[in-house]
């Protein structure tokens, strides 16, 4: 009580030594005598109201579930972030144990949980920690009769957990694609075949043994609960997707939590909460592409992704929602540019260019500088002009997208000389601001090194081939 009190008043190193003495206490008395003591209301009861055992061993481990309850909010409060996800891990398991919990309640905790485990890539865990959370819920989530005192805003407050629960599934499958593409890009973003072979075999091997030896440190529950569990978590894998197949199976599971947590945080009334859920549901979609091996498809998808992401952009006032407006210009940018790379591969698999493609490249080359252009204007001062030295937390994106610009120019096809040469003369004053901002702010080419090195590159080259061009175009001259 001593631990709860100080933590209550934010005096947490305090509250932290109670805590922990009381925790040291129930162990050592366990160890020692391992009946349970009498519960501090029995001294003021008549004999024959005492307890039995069973209703004072409830007591007794209730109080010290009570006290890693706590002691995983300090933990928190400390930054120990380990130990209170240790802490909350073990209150959980009590409290279903006991059956001293509250669904709600629990299955929040439970999907918070799951967020932790992702951090640490352990995806069995996390998964664990969500099916439980859905199990759990569904306890709650029963839906009331008329008759039931359950008001209007209690049912708005169950429709709202339930969203945050889908959104945490949703950041899972999310993770779990993101981390397999990591594992399986080569040095350009591609899908390496090779190790792709390569982990399948090791997976066959590893599967079983893994299974094994983690199921039993992080099982929730009873028997009967755990079948319920398992059936859930049966619904989506927690091993890397290696494969367009296994990849699509966990997009599908993430776009349908996707669709429920859209169903509560809608645009009007959750405008930051709505946009975000398309945000990952774009992200989704921008993982799966990069499984599908049929570059149209892989378009298909991207375009997928601008369907949904334009509207929300076209209806943000940036005077209020600044950030998320220049999230959106940028990703609608970089959505444009993928797009317009995979036409141009496209393109090189003709025998000769035809119109269509020629005219489709340069329509989303230019759709692409157009974003990128909108996110540099965001950066200007009111008298439009561009900072003289970028912000930390925009300069690699501003870098970028300077760098996409030079190159979507270089990409522009025409056969008019004139335009080619304008073309060719703005992609080298945009690798030139590159290369100039890196000398007169040379801390600044830790953020873009790559972009940097490719920029000094052009720089040297561009105005030759410039020079050719001019000469080809004025023989007489």
């Amino acid at each position: 009580n001593l631990g709860i009190l100080w933590s209550e008043r934010g005096e947490i190193k305090t509250a932290q030594t109670f805590l922990e003495s009381a925790e040291t206490l129930y162990n050592q008395y366990m160890k020692e005598n391992g009946n349970p003591p009498l519960d501090p209301n029995e001294h003021f009861m008549a004999e024959e109201e005492k307890l039995k055992d069973q209703e004072r061993s409830k007591r007794f481990e209730k109080a010290y579930t009570h006290t890693l309850y706590y002691l995983a909010q300090v933990y928190q409060h400390l930054e120990m972030i380990e130990k209170a996800a240790e802490y909350c891990h073990t209150t959980l398991k009590r409290q279903l144990e006991y059956s001293g919990y509250y669904p709600v309640e629990w299955a929040l905790n439970a999907a918070t949980l799951s967020q932790y485990y992702l951090t640490k890539q352990c995806f069995m865990e996390s998964r664990h920690c969500l099916a439980a959370a859905n199990v759990i819920f569904s306890q709650a989530g029963q839906a009331p009769s008329a008759e039931d005192n359950e008001t209007e805003q209690d049912q708005q407050d169950l429709r709202q957990r339930k969203a945050e629960i889908a959104r945490c599934w949703i950041k899972y499958c999310l993770t779990l694609l993101q981390s397999a593409r990591k594992l399986l890009e080569d040095n350009i973003g591609e899908l390496d075949p090779d190790r792709q072979s390569e982990l399948k075999a090791q997976r066959k091997k590893e599967e079983d043994e893994k299974e094994k030896g983690r199921k039993k440190a992080v099982l929730f529950g009873t028997s009967d609960l755990c079948d319920s569990i398992l059936a859930t978590e049966e619904k989506v894998s927690c091993l890397y997707p290696l494969d367009f197949q296994e990849a699509r199976e966990v997009f599908l599971v993430g776009q349908n939590y996707v669709n429920e947590a859209k169903e509560f945080f809608q645009f009007d009334g959750y405008v930051t909460d709505h946009i975000e859920i398309i945000q990952d549901h774009s992200a989704l979609f921008k993982v799966l592409a990069f499984f599908e091996e049929d570059y149209e498809r892989r378009c298909k998808m991207h375009k997928r992704r601008v369907d949904m992401l334009e509207p929300m952009y076209v209806d943000l006032n940036p005077q209020y929602y600044l950030l998320i407006t220049r999230q959106l210009q940028f990703e609608l940018a970089d959505t444009y540019y993928e797009m317009m790379d995979l036409k141009v591969a496209i393109g090189n698999r003709l025998e000769e260019l035809d119109s269509h493609t020629i005219k489709k490249i340069n329509s989303l080359a230019q759709l692409a500088v157009k974003y990128y252009e909108l996110f540099l204007d965001s950066l200007r001062n009111p008298d439009r002009i561009f900072p003289e030295k970028l912000e930390d937390d925009v300069l690699r994106p501003a870098m970028v997208a300077k760098f996409h610009i030079a190159r979507l120019y270089g990409k522009l096809i025409t056969s008019d000389g004139k335009k080619q040469l304008e073309n060719m003369q703005t992609s080298l004053e945009y690798y030139t601001f590159l290369v100039d901002y890196c000398e007169k702010h040379p801390e600044a080419v830790q953020a873009i090194e790559t972009e940097l090195e490719l920029s000094k590159e052009m720089v040297g080259l561009l105005p030759t081939r410039m020079e050719r061009l001019r000469a080809k175009l004025s023989p007489f001259t």
